[in-house]
């Protein structure tokens, strides 16, 4: 395999820890700014459409974005590895920003139709389609190879604070200005993060398009869409690391998000916990997460990543099969705590050691088939999960999701390319 596909190249003015990196912290600023408006859109739209429709009709508004991001993704994953990944992540996060300005200031004006809030969400999935993977692509562009790990624990704990203070801050908008102010918010957010994205400097890549001048990788001569998205199928199937990350993360997916989300919900009905206990066991599990998105944030690689991996990954799978079995309620947040921070330790590895073994031609491509996994495939679990508690109870289905989110455990443990994966060490470590 060749140095490009093995590690990012490393300038020789490589800065510092990533955590000092002040182009790191812009861009982590900027991040961090445009999730929170996500949330912020999230809640207005869910409530604009709770006002003006019945509870299916909110249900359609809320699940229309999903279908074009999940259809659109691997198209934006051509794209940023087309045009740059700059070009791509600033253009789009501009046509979100007045997107939702535009509607903040229609909605102020009237109130919207069910309808006006499904093309709302249609178009602004569209648009994140092109977003999410080339933002998910950047963290190579902006820090060494040995850095990964660190900035994809400072992205996790991001994504976690947009959690906390997205929705609190939505709510607080609708309340003091309705669904106008809190599209306002996130259009705001949205305008906010694109000046601190302006100022985020590009490390240098061989095989990455030249983001001022170029429109196809260096060396490659440009194709149609369709054949530079087979090309980076192909390239995924036959890379002898990421292939099989992908194929651990896709199951891993599949086998758990439902049981952790859906099977939640239901698994607390049943035992009569209250949305209280619910409360108290989602923040076990985000607790968790944080606290390993810390560790990889502070120590900024971990020995025997693979292996590193596949173990978190089998004590997240016996943690998810196992919380349905637990006496009562705090036994079951202890739970939820490992779960979340043997999985958000397994989630950072796998990011890591797939950003860092993919060629900078492919990494738009590469980052969207594994962000389509989490956005795309593994919601497609959700009605499955619901209907088999409905017929067999919590339990058994708890069982069976993490024995079969199990098999990525397997695979990995299977393919001595990931058994032997390692993060780049420090030049001074």
């Amino acid at each position: 395999m060749s140095a490009a596909e093995t590690a990012l190249p490393v300038g020789p003015t490589a800065p510092g820890p990533a955590h000092r990196d002040t182009n790191v912290l812009r861009w982590l600023a900027a991040y961090t700014a445009s999730l929170i408006g996500d949330s912020v859109y999230f809640v207005a739209l869910a409530w604009s459409a709770q006002k003006v429709a019945g509870p299916g009709e909110v249900g359609l508004v809320m699940a229309a974005g999903a279908v074009p991001r999940a259809l659109l993704m691997l198209g934006g994953g051509v794209a940023a590895d087309r045009f740059g990944v700059r070009r791509i992540v600033l253009g789009s996060d501009a046509v979100r920003c007045v997107l939702i300005l535009a509607v903040a200031a229609g909605v102020a004006v009237t109130a919207p139709s069910v309808w006006i809030l499904v093309a709302l969400a249609l178009a602004f999935g569209a648009v994140d389609a092109l977003f999410v993977p080339a933002v998910g692509a950047l963290p190579p562009r902006i820090t060494s190879a040995d850095q990964l790990a660190r900035v994809t624990g400072m992205r996790t704990l991001s994504m976690r604070v947009s959690q906390v203070a997205g929705p609190p801050l939505g709510g607080l908008a609708m309340g003091f200005g309705g669904a106008s102010a809190a599209f306002a918010v996130a259009g705001v957010l949205f305008a906010l993060s694109l000046p601190l994205l302006l100022t985020v400097r590009l490390r240098p890549s061989a095989g990455a398009p030249d983001e001022a001048h170029a429109s196809a990788p260096v060396g490659q001569s440009p194709g149609s869409v369709r054949q530079d998205l087979l090309g980076g199928l192909r390239y995924i199937r036959r890379h002898h690391l990421i292939g099989p990350l992908v194929a651990v993360i896709a199951i891993s997916e599949f086998g758990l998000t439902g049981t952790l989300n859906v099977g939640m919900v239901l698994l607390n009905g049943e035992r009569g916990w209250g949305p209280s206990g619910y409360g108290w066991i989602v923040s076990g599990f985000g607790a968790g997460a944080t606290v390993g998105a810390v560790l990889l944030t502070v120590t900024g690689r971990l020995p025997r990543a693979g292996l590193t991996l596949a173990g978190t990954l089998l004590v997240g799978c016996a943690g998810a099969a196992t919380i349905a079995l637990v006496p009562s309620l705090p036994y079951a947040v202890a739970v939820a705590a490992a779960v979340g921070l043997a999985l958000g330790i397994c989630g950072t590895l796998g990011s890591a050691l797939v950003q860092t073994a993919a060629d900078p031609a492919y990494l738009g491509r590469v980052t969207s088939v594994v962000m389509l996994t989490s956005v795309g495939l593994a919601p497609l679990s959700y009605p499955v999960v619901g209907a088999a508690i409905g017929v067999w109870g919590a339990a058994p289905v708890f069982v069976g999701c993490g024995a079969f989110g199990s098999l990525g455990v397997a695979v990995a443990l299977g393919c001595g390319a990931v058994r032997r994966g390692e993060l780049p060490r420090s030049p001074k470590g």
